[in-house]
């Protein structure tokens, strides 16, 4: 008599996990890697460009990362998507599928990385139909490997980061970045933000240039808050998954769950 194995779809979720988890080791070796060559150009002259502002950086290592990323991924993973940061602004579309996506920002505050200010990071996320499933963040300057996979928690070079217990606007330290836009309209915005954080006497407000290692002390509970108007899907990715498994939220501005 033929039986059915009722543990076939546990077995095959199982499967999943553990190709993800396998995706997950490789992005910790490459996002260190990549963050070699980063930690060693930063010492060295470089050629800079704008994109859409004047503030709006790029060198060649960005470019150089981003293809070292990206070409060995694709070797290891041929059917998976890609997103980054430089292949878009090249004009490649950005489009997110059902599809294993991995979402990339080679260098996260390159404005730092052009004038040698430490807090420098490569971003890898990780993100399988339309939903992040892990995210890896590498402190280039610090040799910080923060990392967190859903369900599974977030951790900064190998131990349990959590965000901070603290709900007082006035006890809080926030965080945020202005962008590279510089028109009148977002000046008065960012300022007026400022003043009201201020005017609620919060602990203080820091800009360190870096969105995702932003994001990352948040995660690990050394801030209470975050906020920037333009951030991308390679700004985000990675760090959401963290600040999530870290027990933190990701909302937009009219306080739903961020989307990518």
């Amino acid at each position: 008599m033929e039986q059915m194995d009722m543990q076939a779809p546990e077995r095959e979720r199982d499967d999943f996990q553990d190709q993800w988890q396998d995706c997950m080791d490789f992005a910790v070796q490459l996002a260190v890697k990549a963050g070699e060559v980063v930690r060693k150009a930063l010492k060295e002259d470089k050629r800079v460009s704008t994109k859409t502002s004047a503030a709006d950086l790029v060198t060649e290592t960005d470019q150089l990362v981003e293809e070292l990323i990206i070409s060995t991924l694709k070797k290891k993973f041929p059917n998976h998507r890609f997103i980054g940061e430089e292949s878009t602004a090249a004009g490649e579309k950005c489009h997110l599928t059902n599809s294993p996506t991995w979402i990339i920002d080679p260098i996260d505050g390159t404005c730092n990385f052009v004038h040698r200010f430490p807090p420098v990071a490569v971003s890898i996320g990780f993100a399988v139909n339309q939903e992040l499933e892990f995210g890896v963040i590498y402190h280039c300057t610090q040799e910080k490997l923060y990392k967190g996979r859903r369900g599974h928690g977030a951790f900064c070079n190998n131990e349990r980061i959590q965000v901070s217990n603290e709900t007082e606007l006035s006890k809080a330290l926030i965080l945020t970045e202005i962008g590279p836009k510089r028109d009148p309209d977002t000046l008065r915005l960012f300022t007026s933000n400022m003043e009201h954080l201020l005017k609620a006497h919060a602990h203080g407000v820091r800009i360190i240039g870096s969105s995702t290692l932003a994001l990352c002390y948040i995660a690990s509970g050394a801030a209470e808050g975050y906020y920037q108007f333009g951030l991308h899907c390679w700004d985000l990715a990675a760090a959401t998954v963290i600040i999530r498994e870290a027990g933190g939220v990701v909302i937009d501005t009219s306080g739903e769950k961020e989307q990518l």
